[in-house]
């Protein structure tokens, strides 16, 4: 895409310069201006280039209006299987796709991971129905979104179950993490009673020598979330 992005450019940029050349060269030029002007056949041949000329930055216009839209429907269809539908953020297919990095490699001994479970959901959908459950699942997400920024990677792992993998991990990098999404989901859910995000946690460190691949450390983080859950 880049590659043929510079070559249009290129070449709109060669074209301008070509035609600029031209008319330059008539109005300087009295006795081609007047030769033109009087000699039908070199009028012609003029006026055939000069559509040649404009045919070439209607057809490179189209090109860039049509690379253009190219683009943007690659950006739909990466967001599309990238993103979840309903949040936004990363979805499972992105969430094995930023572990994969990690497979078939000694574990990164500053890799940390937490799995967060949106416990209370259940109950909101009972209480509230699908739209509820929606409404809350968009919340949590937002405010896991705002709590990973520059800090760590987080996904949705399907369902009410959430992700956030550390690079450069330490024990007070995870709690700062975690503080940031309690404060946030106790000020939601001092304006939303009747459908409180409730949610249990579990985390897991490469440094704690407790497993030795990446999927074996994400696993520990789920169980222990369902332990306290």
């Amino acid at each position: 895409m880049k590659r043929f992005d510079k070559i249009k450019t290129i070449q709109l940029i060669v074209l301008v310069i070509l035609a600029a050349a031209a008319i330059l060269m008539i109005l300087r030029d009295a006795e081609l201006y007047h030769l033109m002007a009087a000699n039908s056949h070199v009028k012609l041949l003029g006026l055939l280039l000069w559509i040649l000329l404009a045919g070439s930055f209607l057809f490179l216009f189209y090109d860039f209006n049509s690379y253009a839209d190219l683009r943007r429907e690659n950006m739909e269809l990466d967001h599309a299987v990238y993103s979840d539908a309903l949040t936004g953020m990363a979805n499972r297919y992105s969430v094995d796709v930023y572990i994969g990095q990690f497979l078939n490699k000694p574990l990164p001994t500053d890799l940390g991971c937490i799995t967060l479970d949106l416990i209370s959901l259940t109950e909101i959908n009972q209480r509230h129905g699908h739209s509820g459950g929606d409404t809350a699942i968009q919340a949590f997400s937002d405010i896991l979104l705002a709590a990973a920024s520059g800090v760590c990677f987080v996904g949705r792992n399907g369902g009410n179950k959430f992700v956030a993998i550390f690079r450069e991990c330490t024990e007070e990098r995870l709690q700062q993490f975690l503080d940031k999404v309690k404060k946030e989901t106790d000020q939601y859910n001092q304006s939303h009673a009747d459908a409180k995000l409730v949610y249990s946690k579990g985390t897991a460190a490469a440094e704690e020598n407790l497993v030795h691949t990446v999927t074996e450390l994400v696993a520990l983080s789920d169980r222990r979330a369902l332990q306290e859950g």
